[in-house]
């Protein structure tokens, strides 16, 4: 049973950082996707960052070059690391994992964590 929990989200002024952590406990096939995504307050749900079982890593456009995807697979753990946070990047930021694909859809994944919000002002 495969399990995700998120952490690191608070609150930013615009210019901040942030690092976003998730741990993943169960068992992942390979080839997999470890994903975030993000729920604004307008409440659609977006792609922000993957990393594939290759190490292959894909951001959203309003991301490429603030946001950095990274695994440490010694914790099991996912990070994202957020810098020159906007307030356009308020939202709630969840974890997800799949089984392999383009990792930008999101319905190629199969669990999700609960979440963890994101601030900035």
């Amino acid at each position: 049973h495969v399990q995700l929990v998120e952490s690191g989200g608070g609150s930013v002024q615009a210019g901040g950082s942030l690092r976003l952590s998730c741990t993943v406990s169960g068992d992942i096939d390979i080839p997999y996707c470890l994903g975030w995504f993000r729920q604004g307050p307008d409440e659609v749900r977006e792609g922000v960052a993957a990393i594939d079982s290759d190490g292959y890593t894909s951001y959203t456009d309003s991301v490429k070059g603030r946001f950095t995807i990274s695994q440490d697979n010694a914790k099991n753990t996912l990070h994202l690391q957020m810098n020159s946070l906007k307030p356009e990047d308020t939202g709630m930021y969840y974890c997800a994992a799949g089984g392999g694909g383009t990792c930008r859809e999101e319905d190629e994944y199969s669990h999700w964590g609960r979440g963890t919000q994101v601030t900035v002002s």
